[in-house]
């Protein structure tokens, strides 16, 4: 008998595999840019691509994982997918790794006056209303 089990102490020990998958995919330098983005707001993909500089397919794929492991979820919006951040431990642990999410992304806000957008969220000027914005 252990001393535990004579103490009945019930040891809880973390889930040492899972924790592993789960840093395994935030040790992806471009999945951790794409998450330090959508922890501030959703974006579609268009915007991921110019940010990360990857065509379409790359940047579907690092978002496939993403939401296969169901940190990121996906809203269709007419022709447009929107990609938003779903798993609170994940933006927990942004925070700690990368500081208090400070407004918008400043490489995402750079990017979006570069390229022309026609996803529902720019409009004419090339700028990106909030969701408050798109609800009201």
């Amino acid at each position: 008998m252990q001393i535990f089990d004579y103490l009945n102490i019930k040891m809880t020990l973390p889930d040492y595999k899972q924790l592993t998958n789960r840093l395994k995919l935030l040790a992806h330098p471009e999945r951790l840019r794409i998450l330090d983005v959508l922890r501030r707001e959703p974006e579609c993909v268009c915007h991921l691509e110019a940010l990360l500089n990857k065509p379409q397919p790359y940047v579907s794929q690092q978002l496939r994982v993403l939401r296969q492991a169901g940190i990121i979820q996906d809203e269709k919006e007419g022709h447009n997918v929107f990609y938003r951040l779903a798993d609170s431990e994940i933006a927990a642990w942004l925070n700690q790794i990368l500081g208090p999410v400070q407004g918008e992304h400043p490489e995402i806000a750079h990017h979006k006056r570069l390229i022309s957008c026609g996803c529902p969220k720019c409009d004419s000027t090339g700028d990106i209303p909030s969701l408050a914005d798109k609800t009201a």
